[in-house]
């Protein structure tokens, strides 16, 4: 094994130990199981209720569950990639950035382990969401809830794959930003608030400008929309989105002392 392989090992080793030892990864892990939990419960009681009460313009026939779980997703990542936002912003906190930098001086090379690392947590981390949205929300959704098996799982893994990459997103974020607060709402405005506001006036022109904001990518590739564009452009974006960042996060470490 070359020494940069070997490095490059470590680096991630290292990241991996950093994550895992820490109480915040677990309390956070364990709060989006439970935004998850509560969210697809909450979802298939509406579209259960929806069905069966007295109005009938609202009924919304047979739900899938994959539709459930996309659903709950739109508040679980906001708790999930937090995973991301910590692994750096904590560092700079602390001030364990220097010793990390100190072990593994080149900056790119610290950011990719920490990148791999929080892409493979947030994104096993979505398929035991997926996983437990999906057997909360089948027998909530009884007889009004289908769950084909190949579709419910592309959509876990849809979803894995989404919280991966937003995971990613914060990642970067936070090491050019460096402040867990101003990351944070960072992430909102660009994930929601930017995006919403272009769609509120709904003139073509503003919808298109969102339709490539990060949040609204996502949505169309989980949705597997056909319109504006395919499922692979939105995820395609939401890869880039996530590439840009840690350029972003990359360009501001080699430019700052930590």
């Amino acid at each position: 094994m070359s020494t940069s392989t070997s490095t490059r090992h470590g680096a991630v080793a290292a990241e991996w130990t950093k994550l895992s030892s820490v109480r915040s990864t677990w309390w956070t892990a364990l709060a989006g199981l439970l935004v998850m939990a509560a969210s697809a419960g909450q979802l298939a009681i509406y579209a259960a209720n929806d069905n069966t009460n007295d109005d009938p313009t609202d009924d919304r026939g047979i739900v899938t569950v994959g539709s459930v779980l996309i659903d709950s997703v739109e508040l679980t990542q906001y708790v999930v990639l937090a995973l991301g936002l910590l692994a750096i912003t904590a560092e700079f906190t602390s001030g364990t950035i220097r010793t990390t930098l100190q072990c593994t001086p080149s900056r790119g090379r610290v950011l990719l382990a920490k990148a791999a690392v929080a892409g493979a947590v947030t994104f096993a981390l979505g398929l035991l969401l997926g996983g437990v949205g999906a057997l909360i929300a089948r027998p909530v959704l009884g007889e009004w809830g289908s769950a084909p098996a190949a579709d419910t799982i592309g959509d876990i893994v849809a979803v894995a794959t989404y919280l991966a990459l937003i995971g990613v997103l914060a990642l970067g974020l936070g090491a050019a930003l460096r402040s867990a607060v101003l990351t944070l709402t960072v992430l909102l405005a660009t994930l929601m608030i930017v995006p919403l506001s272009l769609q509120e006036p709904d003139i073509d022109v503003l919808n298109r400008i969102a339709d490539v904001f990060p949040g609204v990518a996502g949505g169309h590739f989980l949705a597997g929309d056909t319109e504006p564009y395919p499922r692979l452009v939105g995820l395609l974006l939401l890869a880039g989105w996530a590439a840009a960042a840690l350029l972003l996060g990359r360009a501001a470490l080699r430019r700052r002392d930590a």
